[in-house]
C-alpha cells in the first residue's frame, strides 16, 4: 500500500510566513498603503498565532489588492517575490524533507491556508505536484475578484478539501499503509489529528508542548522565531 505524506508550508518548509512577506512586499513597493496595510497585517499574523483568526475577514484584507491589479502586473510582481524572498528562504533539511518521502513513493502534497497565487510557484520549487491551498474566485474578464472560492484550506477546512481531493482519486486517509502531516501550528490540530504520523515542525511553544504531551514526533528544521501572540 502507498504512503501519504502531507506538508504545511509557512514556518514548516519555510522558516517564514509567505502571507504575511507577500503584504510586505507589496508595502515595500508601495503598492498599497504602507501604514495602515502594515498594522493590518500584524494585526491578522497575531490572531492567526493566538489560534483566534476569522478567516474570511483575513482574505477578505489578503485578497484585496489581487483584484486591484491586471494579471500580468500580478504576475511579475510575484516572479520577484519568488526571486528576492521565497528562493533565499527554500533550505536544503526541507526540500530533503520532501525528498525523502518521494523518494520512498509516498503520495506528497503540500496543504496549506495561503492561496494558490502566491504558493503554486512554491509549490513547484519543492518540486511537490499536489498542491491544496484556498483558492480565488476569478471574474469573467479572467482577472481576480478579491473573494476566495469554495472552503478555504484552513483548520477543519484543511481535514475536507484533504478528504475531497483524495476523493477525487478514489482514496480515503484510511487507504493508505502510513500517512503523516508536518506542521508548525496549532491551528493544524485537526489534520494533524486524523493522520497516522503527525510530526510538530518548528513547533511554537504550544505545539510543542502538546505533541510532547500526545507522543507525537518533534522536527526542527530551524530556529523557530516566537511571534506575538503564541
Amino acid at each position: 500500500m502507498q504512503a501519504l505524506a502531507l506538508f504545511d508550508l509557512d514556518n514548516t518548509l519555510l522558516p517564514i510566513d509567505s502571507d504575511v512577506s507577500w503584504a510586505q512586499f507589496l508595502v515595500d513597493r508601495n503598492v498599497v498603503n504602507a501604514q495602515w496595510y502594515s498594522q493590518r497585517n500584524d494585526y491578522f499574523y497575531a490572531q492567526y498565532c493566538a489560534g483566534t483568526l476569522d478567516i474570511y475577514e483575513f482574505l477578505d484584507f489578503q485578497l484585496a489588492p489581487l483584484a486591484q491589479h491586471p494579471r500580468s502586473q500580478l504576475l511579475a510582481w510575484r516572479e520577484e517575490f519568488m526571486r528576492d524572498v521565497i528562493r533565499p528562504q527554500i533550505h536544503p533539511p526541507a526540500r530533503e524533507l520532501v525528498r525523502q518521502h518521494q523518494q520512498e513513493g509516498a503520495l506528497c502534497a503540500i496543504v496549506t491556508a495561503t492561496n494558490s497565487f502566491i504558493t503554486g510557484p512554491i509549490a513547484r520549487e519543492f518540486h511537490v505536484e499536489h498542491l491544496i491551498a484556498t483558492e480565488i474566485e476569478i471574474g469573467a474578464d479572467g482577472n481576480f475578484t478579491g473573494k476566495p472560492a469554495g472552503l478555504p484550506s484552513f483548520r477543519e477546512g484543511k481535514v475536507t478539501r484533504v478528504e475531497q481531493w483524495l476523493a477525487l482519486q478514489g482514496l480515503g486517509l484510511s487507504d493508505f499503509s502510513e500517512s503523516w502531516f508536518y506542521s508548525d501550528s496549532m491551528n493544524d490540530l485537526p489534520l494533524l489529528a486524523r493522520v497516522g504520523s503527525p510530526v510538530a515542525v518548528n513547533p511554537d511553544s504550544r505545539l510543542r508542548a502538546h505533541a510532547q504531551a500526545q507522543g507525537w514526533d518533534v522536527l526542527d528544521l530551524f530556529q523557530r522565531t516566537e511571534s506575538t501572540g503564541d
